[in-house]
């Protein structure tokens, strides 16, 4: 192949990876700004604090947002939620919930985050003690976590409980046997007396905005490294073959 044909065939080959790169890191942007939108939402709702009922839960047009709700009620007898490999403090463990049925007429039942604890080597899951009684509890009402790609699958375990890598609402509303179950899941007030360890922070386990920034500028920085390096290999001239000594 002649040398022209070369730096077509290298062009082509540049750009497209030059593309794919500049792709990447505009996705990264997108994310981090979307992110730090989030992020600014429950901290006005978490600032404000200006309680809702907790049938909020349950409204679809709110599905995706964040409010701060209360009410009282009881948390329904019956196997805890194990959200497992949660990280805090650089240790792994699981997110605890318990669903809770709020006294007031029409409002579903709903999964309350009660916090997080460790799990040992030996992977055998802590025991969640039953929350008797009727109390009044708030906190901040939220989607679900995301689980990414990972594929939904409740796991029994020997006590009862549920263990789940994802919250998938509706298969986890099958296997509590619940005719219904809100859409987002309330993160319990960490002053409040019951629970574990827990926070409002709204991004567990995920990028926060500035690593996806971050990582917009690598990307950012490959597609470059990429042009420079084709624009140096079609502006270098070429070597000229030595003649070979004859005898």
């Amino acid at each position: 192949m002649s040398r022209r044909g070369s730096l077509v065939v290298g062009w082509v080959l540049a750009v497209l990876v030059i593309a794919l790169f500049t792709r990447l890191g505009f996705w990264q942007l997108a994310r981090m700004h979307e992110k730090q939108a989030l992020l600014a939402a429950s901290h006005a709702v978490v600032r404000d604090r200006i309680a809702h009922p907790l049938a909020l839960a349950a409204n679809d047009a709110r599905a995706t947002g964040y409010d701060w709700a209360a009410g009282r009620g009881h948390f329904i007898p019956g196997p805890a939620v194990l959200l497992d490999n949660q990280a805090r403090d650089d240790r792994t463990g699981v997110r605890a919930y318990r669903v809770f049925q709020p006294d007031a007429r029409g409002a579903p039942p709903l999964l309350v985050e009660l916090g997080w604890l460790p799990v040992p080597g030996d992977r055998t899951m802590p025991k969640i003690a039953a929350i008797p009684g009727t109390l009044r509890i708030d906190g901040l009402l939220s989607p679900p976590p995301s689980g990414g790609l990972a594929r939904a699958i409740v796991t029994p375990q020997a006590d009862g409980s549920l263990l789940t890598i994802t919250l998938d609402l509706s298969l986890l509303r099958r296997a509590l046997q619940l005719p219904t179950l809100a859409p987002r899941v309330l993160k319990l007030d960490p002053a409040q007396p019951i629970g574990y360890a827990r926070d409002l922070d709204i991004l567990p386990n995920t990028l926060p905005p500035q690593r996806h920034l971050g990582y917009a500028v690598q990307w950012f920085g490959l597609a470059l490294a990429v042009l420079v390096t084709a624009l140096v290999l079609t502006f270098r001239t070429p070597r000229q073959r030595r003649p070979h000594a004859t005898p």
